[in-house]
């Protein structure tokens, strides 16, 4: 009698420890091999042969080329390569991990008066930001952004970026924009930094936004009991301008 006590025990413990080592490894292979890499951050690379130039624009050249006003005045459109999207940490049973939404679906415009971005205004459709989770976006969708009462995202610049001196095609170069940032109904003046640099085709831009969850009354992405979040987040972009 006694010895089969001991056995019971035993597999009780048995039957624990595996649940334990489940918990926890569950989360890890489901990270690192069923939802596979984070994707980097949306950013500019530019050519091996160039370097980047510092923000406040020096090593950019300033010659006759290279400071023509002409090459970068009008409008320009977002083009088809350009993204929207966001970067959120979370955390699942211990196991920390960012999840990444992306959409191609931007369209906006820009307006260059010499050297100056004199207006600007993006937009993205809120649906059409996706991870690589459905469970995900539907708690997107739904609970969190409540697409379909809300369903565009927007940024309209409010105050002018200098240009000057234009940097070197290929040159990388940091500004500074501020601007009205619509988001679940609600919006807010944000201030952040920016890179832009020209190529052959048009002008790329790339920045970041930190998105503080309460400020634009969005609920937190944590689901209790389950998955738990920052209560901020990252709006990242790349956009891709061509002359309209």
């Amino acid at each position: 009698m006694a010895s089969r006590g001991r056995r019971w025990l035993r597999w009780v413990i048995a039957v624990v420890v595996a649940v334990a080592v489940l918990a926890v490894a569950g989360p890890y292979v489901y990270f690192h091999f069923v939802e596979g890499s984070t994707p980097a951050p949306l950013s500019l690379k530019a050519g091996a042969s160039q370097s980047a130039s510092s923000g406040s624009g020096s090593g950019s050249g300033s010659g006759s080329a290279q400071d023509d006003s002409d090459s970068v005045a009008g409008s320009w459109k977002a083009g088809s390569g350009s993204q929207v999207g966001y970067r959120v940490q979370e955390v699942l049973v211990g196991q920390a991990h960012t999840a990444v939404g992306r959409s191609s679906s931007v369209t906006g415009q820009m307006v260059i008066t010499g050297k100056t971005v004199q207006t600007a205004r993006f937009t993205v459709k809120m649906a059409t930001i996706h991870t690589n989770s459905s469970q995900r976006d539907a708690q997107f969708d739904g609970r969190i952004m409540d697409v379909a009462a809300y369903p565009a995202g927007t940024f309209t610049l409010t105050r002018p970026i200098s240009l000057a001196p234009l940097p070197a095609p290929g040159k990388i170069k940091a500004y500074t924009a501020t601007g009205n940032l619509t988001l679940h109904g609600q919006t807010r003046s944000v201030t952040f930094p920016l890179k832009a640099e020209r190529t052959a085709g048009g002008i790329d831009v790339a920045g970041s936004i930190p998105v503080l969850f309460s400020k634009w009354n969005i609920p937190n992405p944590s689901f209790t009991g389950f998955v738990t979040t920052q209560n901020h987040g990252i709006l990242e972009f790349l956009l891709d301008f061509k002359h309209a």
